[in-house]
């Protein structure tokens, strides 16, 4: 591992908690996530500008955005077609990794409003009342079980 030392590290954070979680954490020899990427380094130019594409068995292919290799890929997609895909792909993936989240805490309210956990409770009433809101979930005349129940449905 090469350390980063002094100044250098602003030019992987701008949060001083950052640069002195990087400090111990190569004063103390362990890995972070830049370690990894130097180690990866020299990056693939067409992978760094989102140029490379692997979403089917016939590449993967690289097109070249600067006009001196290949315009399009085996399927005829050109740079714009490649990496509004990737982008796309990714976004997609992430956004059901995390929606998995969102479901665990939306089951968890549905439980609060059930009345079946006395492990969770309901710590902030008014947010709970402006989510419902924000729902069109009346609220008035509702405690806050009843409310959790009806946003959770």
């Amino acid at each position: 591992m090469t350390p980063i030392s002094g100044n250098g590290y602003k030019k992987y954070s701008i949060n001083e908690d950052t640069w002195a979680m990087m400090d111990i954490a190569h004063r103390e020899g362990i890995e972070t996530v830049w370690d990894r990427l130097a180690k990866q380094e020299p990056q693939c130019g067409y992978c760094q500008l989102g140029t490379s594409c692997r979403i089917c068995t016939m590449g993967p292919c690289r097109v070249d955005p600067f006009g001196d290799g290949p315009q399009k890929g085996v399927c005829g997609a050109d740079a714009d077609i490649i990496v509004a895909r990737n982008l796309a792909r990714m976004v997609a993936a992430g956004a059901s990794a995390h929606g998995d989240h969102g479901r665990d805490i939306l089951e968890t309210l549905h439980l609060v409003g059930e009345g079946k956990t006395d492990v969770y409770k309901i710590s902030d009433p008014d947010k709970l009342r402006r989510l419902a809101t924000e729902y069109g979930i009346v609220t008035e005349g509702k405690n806050d079980q009843e409310v959790a129940h009806a946003l959770a449905w």
